[in-house]
C-alpha cells in the first residue's frame, strides 16, 4: 500500500455528518504499530489483496467497501454511510 492524500470529496462527505478530517493523512503503517496491534481492519475492496502480511498474533479482518474515488458524489455518501454502520455494528457486537 502507498501513502497518498485524502480525497477532497471524502473531506466534504465527512463534513456533511459533522466530522472534520481535513488534517487527516494517509500513511504507510509503521511496523512497530503493526506488531503491537490486536486487530487490523482493511476497508477498500482492493486492500485485502495488497496489504502486507500481519504478524501471526494480530487478528486481521477485511471489511470490503467500494472505493468511491473518481465516481459520482452520491458514492462518497453511500460508502461513508456504509462504513459508519459497520463501525457501529462492531462497537455494539465486537464483530
Amino acid at each position: 500500500m502507498e501513502a497518498h492524500g485524502v480525497n477532497p470529496n471524502a473531506i466534504k462527505a465527512m463534513n456533511e455528518v459533522n466530522i472534520d478530517i481535513t488534517n487527516q493523512t494517509s500513511d504507510i503503517i509503521d511496523a512497530n504499530i503493526l506488531n503491537s496491534a490486536d486487530l487490523v481492519v482493511t476497508l477498500c475492496s482492493h486492500a485485502d489483496s495488497v496489504c502486507p502480511s500481519t504478524p501471526p498474533h494480530v487478528n486481521r479482518v477485511h471489511w470490503g467497501f467500494d472505493d468511491p474515488a473518481g465516481k459520482e458524489w452520491s458514492e462518497f455518501q453511500r460508502v461513508r454511510d456504509e462504513i459508519g454502520e459497520r463501525i457501529k455494528r462492531f462497537s455494539e457486537t465486537g464483530e
